[in-house]
Order: C-alpha cells, then sequence, then structure tokens
C-alpha cells in the first residue's frame, strides 16, 4: 500500500492530525519560501507528530550550513535535500550526520535528468518533483506521470520512489496507478493557505491515494 506524506507542515495541529489521518510521513521545510519554518518550529511540528511517523527535514542547497542545528533541534528522521542535489551532497550530508537522506529530482517535462540513476542508487530515496521557476516546491504543479512511467521504471531497480508534484485528493489516485510510488507527498493541493492544511483535504487525500485502481 502506498504511503503518504505530508510536507510543508508549520503547525503542530496539523501534524498531529496528519498521524491520525493515516500519514507515514511528516514534513518541514527550512529552505525559504512560504512554507518554511525555524529549527525550532521544525521541532515542535515534530514533536506533535505520533510516535511512528517519520519526520523529514526539507533542505535547500545551503544544507551544510544548517544542518547541525537542524540535527540537534528538530532532531529529523529523515533529510529531504531539495535544489537539485548530486551524489556527492547525499554522500557529505550523511557524514554531516543525517540519519536518512531523500534527494529530490526536480523534472521539466517528461525526461529524467541524467543524474537521476546515481542519486537512486546512492539515496534512501528519490523523489520527484516538477522543476518551476522560482519555486523551490510546493507550486502545485503536475508532473506528466504517464510519460514518466518508462523512464522511471528503467532507473527504479528496487529502489524507494516518491512522488510529489501537483499532487491533490483529485488525482493521486491517477498518479500512483502511473507509477506505483512507495510514497506520495503532498503540500499545496490539502492546503487552505500556505503552510496551513485543511484536515478535510488531508482525509481525502488519504482515501484516495489508497484506494484499488482496477
Amino acid at each position: 500500500m502506498v504511503e503518504v506524506k505530508f510536507c510543508g507542515l508549520t503547525l503542530p495541529g496539523d501534524a498531529a492530525f496528519a498521524g491520525e489521518a493515516g500519514a507515514s510521513y511528516v514534513g518541514a521545510v527550512l529552505a525559504g519560501g512560504p512554507r518554511s519554518v525555524t529549527a525550532g518550529s521544525a521541532a515542535e511540528v515534530f514533536a506533535a507528530a505520533p510516535a511512528g511517523v517519520t519526520r523529514v527535514a526539507v533542505l535547500g542547497a545551503g544544507f551544510r550550513e544548517i544542518l547541525d542545528e537542524v540535527l540537534d533541534v528538530a532532531r529529523p528522521d529523515v533529510v529531504q535535500l531539495h535544489a537539485d542535489p548530486d551524489v556527492n551532497d547525499v554522500i557529505e550530508a550523511r557524514r554531516l550526520g543525517a540519519p536518512a537522506v531523500w534527494a529530490v529530482v526536480r523534472i521539466v517535462g517528461t525526461e529524467l535528468p541524467g543524474g537521476a540513476a546515481a542519486l537512486l542508487a546512492e539515496a534512501d530515496a528519490l523523489l520527484l518533483d516538477a522543476k518551476v521557476d522560482g519555486s523551490l516546491g510546493g507550486s502545485g504543479a503536475a508532473l506528466g506521470w504517464a510519460a514518466l512511467a518508462g523512464p522511471v521504471e528503467r532507473i527504479r531497480r528496487g529502489g524507494k520512489l516518491v512522488l510529489a508534484g501537483g499532487l491533490r485528493p483529485g488525482n493521486v489516485r491517477d498518479a500512483v496507478a502511473a507509477l506505483q510510488p512507495d510514497v506520495v507527498d503532498v503540500s499545496s493541493g490539502v492546503e487552505r493557505s500556505p503552510g496551513i492544511k485543511d484536515h478535510d483535504l488531508m482525509l481525502k487525500f488519504v482515501t484516495a491515494a489508497r484506494r484499488q485502481v482496477r
């Protein structure tokens, strides 16, 4: 069964509800943008998530400068590297103490970047997101799931795949059917405003993601 990650959380209450709704992962962004929080605020968000829910800290290109603080204060289970990381970034994050590392590949059109296979082999998971100018993530732009199915299958080889990019209750079932990800990751698709989640949409998203596709 596909797992669910609610990302871009800014309120402890939303993290608590995410666990109640059935999410396996909660994410806090520490990389700028409208959903960005401090390490201290991320710690509060993560503390509110129920036991057993994996805490994911989303970091950008400057992760080296803040990783020590994030690990010490927020204590995430996973560090998610955005801003087009390469294999050396994944290795460096681990060397600096990250317990697990997800690498994000941002996609334009329907072609995977050349380094996607190497990242999938090195990182604990590869996350696919849409690349939108001026936005690190959470833009609401969707990927061409059907067209990406072949390229993704060719590099997958048992690696863990996380799918983001414009997911919402009304389309996540189609995305899961096309790419068969291990995890679906949603932010703007379940929000009332940036960083403020709509609990009804969160429940609908989990239900739709896990509905059997015939």
